[in-house]
């Protein structure tokens, strides 16, 4: 026999799932940040850098290792320790993924599915955020009435 979700249960798992997405946040952009740096974009050609204020990858590296990917880490560790301003560096790491890719794609103007993904990632941080500060309770738990979601009950 299972055991319903209840709306704690609910968020537990939005909460494992967000720090999971933020986890994946802080790999990749090292490793983007890595190839921009120490491999000058990688297999990115360096002409995709044509008419933006860029002549190499180095700085735009720097900027997501740093800037993107350190957003997303201080996020997963402030979320893991439960920090009081947990979410919202949450926020900020999710804004910053999506407005670097939306600032790539509009530099840059080529697009990779990719960069697809990692909007998906800033927006999903995004909306887990929303999800977990009760904003939007019905994305972590939407079996659950919102009667019932305040008084933290379900209802067989």
């Amino acid at each position: 026999m299972s055991t319903p979700l209840t709306p704690s249960i609910a968020s537990t798992i939005a909460r494992r799932t967000l720090l999971g997405l933020l986890h994946f946040g802080v790999v990749s952009c090292l490793i983007g940040a890595v190839m921009g740096v120490a491999l000058n974009g990688g297999p990115i050609p360096v002409a995709f850098l044509a008419g933006t204020p860029f002549d190499s990858y180095l700085v735009p590296g720097l900027i997501l290792g740093l800037v993107v990917g350190g957003t997303q880490l201080v996020a997963a560790i402030m979320l893991q320790r439960r920090h009081a301003a947990s979410l919202l560096w949450c926020v900020v790491a999710g804004f910053g993924m999506t407005i670097w890719v939306f600032l790539e794609i509009a530099m840059i103007k080529q697009y990779s599915f990719l960069q697809s993904i990692y909007f998906g990632l800033g927006v999903a941080e995004l909306i887990l955020v929303l999800a977990l500060l009760g904003i939007a309770p019905r994305l972590v738990a939407p079996w659950v009435s919102r009667g019932n979601r305040v008084s933290g009950t379900v209802e067989g």
